[in-house]
């Protein structure tokens, strides 16, 4: 019996129970953050997935997580705004994007999305294990372990590129991050690395963040009262990005 096979059941199920529980908050409207925290799980998830994508079911359930992805963006990308306006002043503008909350929240629950999403997930280990028997997880430490360095060469080739795009850069340090985190026992980051990819990932995150707002701001003219922050702000971001993707080329160069 694979230990690597294991321990992608055990995480499977681990996050099985995390998407139940978001599920039920997102139903009752419980809190704020379960729309972030379903979208979270499903990430984490879908990192689990990438390096099995020849396994039977891991297709059906990556199709499934992305068709969950796109239908929550939108909404967690209307939250963020939000709670942006209402920290700049603007309560009006903030009310306009937070009404219907509570509709939009059991909507998700009972969406067809998430409904297939927790489908698959329940019958996934059952697959897992059917492939085991069929000799088809033989060698998946290393197999894994292959794929893994594959994201960081990536990386590692963005970074370098002198005209990089900090959105792409942005998916990449997810994506390795999350695997780092999901396979924790092929120790591909250190706890420096993982802080600094951390950092990374924030700092572009608040970048994309500003970007979006001021294209957005060019259609809502509610948001007008924001833009000349926004622009101040969007370039001390790029400036901030910038030097923390210089500490992770540099920590990459010595990996």
């Amino acid at each position: 019996m694979s230990a690597m096979l294991d321990h992608v059941i055990a995480q499977v199920l681990a996050l099985q129970v995390r998407l139940l529980a978001c599920q039920a908050r997102l139903a009752a409207d419980t809190d704020s953050e379960a729309l972030h925290d379903l979208r979270i799980a499903t990430r984490r998830l879908r990192s689990v997935l990438r390096p099995l994508r020849e396994l039977p079911g891991v297709e059906q359930l990556e199709r499934a997580a992305q068709a969950l992805g796109n239908l929550t963006t939108p909404l967690r990308d209307r939250e963020v705004l939000a709670a942006q306006l209402l920290k700049r002043n603007q309560p009006q503008a903030a009310q306009v994007r937070l009404a219907n909350r509570r509709q939009t929240f059991a909507s998700v629950a009972e969406s067809a999305e998430l409904a297939r999403l927790l489908a698959i997930v329940d019958a996934f280990p059952v697959f897992l294990r059917a492939a085991e028997r069929e000799g088809l997880t033989r060698n998946l430490h290393k197999r894994i372990d292959k794929r893994l360095e594959k994201q960081w060469k990536q990386l590692r080739v963005a970074l370098a590129d002198p005209a990089h795009d900090r959105h792409r850069l942005r998916l990449l340090i997810k994506r390795v991050r999350y695997a780092a985190e999901a396979y924790p026992q092929l120790e591909h980051a250190s706890k420096r690395l993982q802080r600094v990819l951390k950092s990374a990932q924030s700092d572009l995150g608040s970048w994309h963040d500003l970007l979006q707002w001021l294209l957005q701001a060019e259609q809502q003219p509610d948001l007008a009262p924001c833009v000349e922050h926004w622009q101040a702000q969007l370039r001390g971001a790029e400036q901030l990005a910038d030097v923390t993707l210089e500490r992770l080329q540099a920590l990459l160069a010595q990996r």
